[in-house]
């Protein structure tokens, strides 16, 4: 896989609050492209941030209902991942390149 695939399977970096929670247990939340498997998350990861992954969650979020003066609409469906680093890594995502 190229590097430029990488960037189309990881999308940003999921900065919530429970993220920060995760991160004591060495986890970070990334959201991810919805047909993006577990395998190519690993592969993603490991080669953008030079760390060794552990395991990769994934999880499907439904888009919210919203209520608007023409009806009914919808936000579109996402996936998010949660992915535990090897003892000993890291990922900063305070800094930028």
């Amino acid at each position: 896989m190229s590097k430029e695939h990488y960037y189309d399977v990881i999308k940003s970096p999921a900065i919530t609050e429970k993220g920060t929670l995760v991160s004591e247990h060495n986890q970070v939340v990334f959201n991810v492209a919805r047909d993006a498997t577990k395998p190519q998350i690993k592969a993603a990861i490991e080669s953008i941030f030079s760390v060794s992954v552990a395991t990769v969650s994934t999880l499907n979020v439904r888009g919210k209902e919203k209520k608007t003066q023409r009806g009914i609409s919808r936000k579109n469906n996402w996936k998010k991942a949660y992915v535990r680093l090897a003892p000993g890594q890291t990922i900063d995502l305070t800094t930028t390149d």
